[in-house]
């Protein structure tokens, strides 16, 4: 069974547009959520979760349509927004008392050992709590309920390395028994070099791609090469920048011809990104 199924989902605001994204999470793993600022990522998530209305699509939950069955799914849901920014003058106990009131699965063992190993003095007021803490205390209640699919929008913004590692950790023994499934947007692709599974990549709206990381990763080639050879392949390349040796740029592996011998290289998440990003503003060779 999928944990999370978008099929042609759409929604357009005056300024920016959703087209016709769709991809699916298959149960027990974690998916990436990629794209620059602005590229659609927290719209498609808020989408997911029914918080915004659709213009047309469908988003199905383990097997569930959200829309007929929003209640019982956000049951099996755990959402992380970064840090927690409301009742920031309440205490960590008295928000909790208030929250796990929603959920028929609030398990306080599980609450009080995620509370113990991130650290979280539950008699500190939220105010009282640095970004990082935030993002603890906001996952641990995330985590408490039995949730079957998590979905984290910058999880790991404002902690430090060793937390950061701590919760990729995290994230790793809750799929092992393959019921939970994660899908976790963020901007550190390096998190999601070690963790994820797979990755959906969103660019201006549209998915790009959505693969398993490495075959996504080995589907592009970073290559290199002199001023000359730069006139033979720029037609093919997403985006290129020149430098004092000549020219770097990104391409489809399909795309490169055997016949110009250059350097290849298979690319991070990160210069994926960076490239697509920049395919827009390439003026004669130079990023602009």
């Amino acid at each position: 069974m999928l944990a999370l199924d978008v099929r042609h989902l759409n929604k357009k605001y005056q300024n920016f547009q959703l087209r016709d994204v769709s991809f699916q999470l298959e149960q027990g793993y974690i998916m990436g959520f990629i794209g620059v600022n602005g590229a659609g990522k927290t719209t498609t998530i808020k989408s997911i979760l029914n918080m915004i209305q659709m213009d047309s699509g469908e988003i199905h939950i383990l097997g569930k349509n959200i829309a007929e069955h929003e209640m019982e799914l956000k049951q099996e849901i755990g959402c992380a927004f970064g840090d927690v920014n409301f009742y920031t003058r309440s205490r960590i106990k008295t928000l909790t008392g208030i929250t796990k009131k929603f959920y028929k699965n609030w398990n306080d063992d599980t609450y009080y050992k995620y509370l113990s190993r991130f650290k979280l003095d539950e008699n500190k007021k939220i105010a009282e709590l640095s970004t990082g803490m935030r993002v603890k205390y906001s996952l641990t209640l995330a985590l408490s309920h039995g949730a079957k699919l998590l979905i984290l929008d910058e999880p790991t913004s404002g902690l430090d390395p060793v937390s950061r590692d701590d919760l990729l950790d995290i994230f790793q023994e809750l799929i092992v028994g393959g019921e939970i499934s994660i899908l976790f947007s963020t901007h550190i692709t390096s998190d999601l070099e070690r963790c994820a599974d797979y990755i959906t990549f969103i660019e201006q709206g549209q998915i790009v791609a959505s693969a398993e990381k490495n075959e996504l990763k080995e589907s592009y080639r970073l290559i290199s090469g002199s001023e000359a050879d730069l006139s033979r392949v720029k037609d093919r390349l997403i985006s290129y920048k020149t430098n004092s040796f000549g020219f770097t740029g990104l391409i489809h592996a399909n795309d490169i011809d055997a016949s110009v011998t250059l350097d290849a290289a298979i690319p991070s998440l990160d210069e994926i990104m960076i490239y697509f990003a920049k395919k827009e503003g390439v003026k004669e060779g130079v990023y602009v």
